[in-house]
């Protein structure tokens, strides 16, 4: 039987269609899709999305309504999802209105906490789930997302703890970085919101100082990935070990780069040319800040984790 999760991101729309027979515990995927549609975009400063992302975001949902079709997807088996942009707007309705129109099903806003238990399940479960043996817990999960950032600690699957953060590459960029290249005390700005959120995290979350694994997930991180790999390839992203000098490596490359230059990085999506520097100044901070030697990047995440809930698999 098949099922099917939208997510509807402050920077991007994704789709995953993924096939989920008794026998087996994680989805098997038949069909992704991720299209930049910038919905979080002004909503730090306007508190509306406006009605150009609103446009785009309706406009790729159309598309992905046509692969439900084709994959025969019923609407009992999707799930709709909508995270920090939605959040933060006041308008939202407007969006999730015509969405329901488009695809028969209402969308579920989810705080926080339960994105970031959702992503946790489909980065840790899919890691579990490999042949590797080399991966100890507990873990800690980082989703850097455009709006928010999500920590989900773990011992197995299921998230025992979690914090999300106003820290995502857009609104930081939003807030923060006005000059191409980003002047150094605009990276000293975000790098310091960064930590200062890293010691509330340890705050909330003490035992995430006992992390073994340290896992990432979503378009900042699998992107730094593609650069440092030069190319982008979902199966050799998956479960790459990006050691802390390469993340230097590729921050240091990145924040004294203009963005035309940063476009010519092989396995950089054009999309994120703009707002990717904020967004690795979480995944630097961080690791700098626990003193992480790897991230093992996941491009299982949030879509993996809704559709385990909604099989019950999780």
């Amino acid at each position: 039987m098949n099922f099917a999760c939208i997510d509807c991101g402050s920077h991007s729309t994704r789709l995953l269609i993924a096939e989920t027979p008794k026998a087996s515990a994680m989805p098997a995927t038949l069909h992704r899709d991720m299209q930049i549609t910038k919905m979080g975009e002004g909503v730090q400063e306007t508190g509306e999305l406006s009605s150009e992302s609103i446009k785009r975001t309706l406009d790729v949902i159309k598309e992905y309504v046509n692969a439900l079709d084709e994959f025969e997807v019923p609407k009992s088996n999707l799930k709709i999802i909508a995270t920090a942009a939605a959040r933060m707007a006041n308008n939202r309705d407007e969006l999730f209105e015509s969405i329901q129109k488009l695809t028969g099903v209402e969308v579920e806003l989810l705080d926080g906490d339960k994105e970031a238990s959702l992503t946790f399940l489909g980065a840790v479960g899919t890691l579990e789930a490999s042949k590797s043996k080399t991966f100890q817990s507990p873990y800690l999960c980082l989703d850097i997302g455009g709006g928010s950032s999500e920590f989900s600690f773990g011992s197995t699957s299921k998230c025992e703890a979690s914090v999300s953060f106003d820290i995502g590459s857009v609104n930081l960029t939003e807030k923060y970085i006005s000059h191409d290249p980003v002047k150094p005390e605009e990276l000293h700005s975000c790098l310091s919101v960064v930590e200062a959120h890293l010691s509330d995290l340890v705050q909330q979350i003490p035992q995430v100082t006992n992390t073994k694994t340290f896992l990432g997930t979503a378009g900042t991180i699998t992107t730094v990935a593609a650069v440092e790999l030069g190319f982008y390839d979902p199966e050799k992203v998956h479960h790459f070990r990006l050691s802390i000098d390469a993340v230097e490596d590729v921050f240091r490359t990145l924040s004294t780069e203009n963005r035309e230059q940063r476009l010519a990085n092989p396995g950089l999506h054009p999309g994120r040319a703009d707002v990717i520097v904020a967004g690795l100044t979480v995944l630097v901070k961080t690791m700098r800040f626990f003193n992480f030697t790897e991230c093992i990047v996941s491009e299982s995440d949030l879509l993996e984790g809704a559709i385990l809930e909604m099989t019950d698999n999780g």
